[in-house]
């Protein structure tokens, strides 16, 4: 994945809200097509390893356990200049510093519950897409 994939999560408090398909729309609208996609959920050993880069910071454990209260949606999206473009979709961490019309603005509650993930390098794109998705469920 260089330059044209980014990886993403519609996190378990966007999903519990109904917002999938808000989100989704916005990612379409954004010209990002979706080359893999699925409904899961993490159990804390997962979500642990998902975010082991995160282990030493006094956040993790909290990350890892709202990781894994729920459903989420994982995602592969293609579009030229894919991790810019979509950081910039998603919007700052904080929601309260996020721009006007970003998804994080509109749906995120918090800092700790800010709706969606999005990779912040090609290289951690493409380790997170690997991380859910096989080869044979990219589309």
């Amino acid at each position: 994945m260089s330059g044209k994939y980014t990886f993403t999560m519609i996190k378990p408090d966007a999903v519990r809200a109904g917002n999938i398909g808000n989100i989704l729309a916005m990612i379409n609208k954004a010209g990002f097509r979706i080359v893999a996609m699925k409904y899961t959920k993490l159990s804390a050993e997962q979500a642990g390893k998902f975010y082991e880069v995160h282990a030493a910071r006094p956040f993790y454990g909290e990350l890892v356990e709202f990781m894994s209260s729920g459903a989420l949606v994982a995602a592969i999206l293609e579009k030229d200049n894919a991790v810019a473009d979509f950081r910039t979709l998603i919007g700052a961490t904080n929601p309260a510093d996020a721009a006007d019309g970003t998804i994080r603005k509109l749906y995120a509650a918090n800092v700790g519950e800010n709706a969606v993930h999005g990779s912040d390098s090609d290289e951690n794109a493409a380790i997170e897409g690997q991380f859910f998705f096989s080869g044979l469920e990219r589309f």
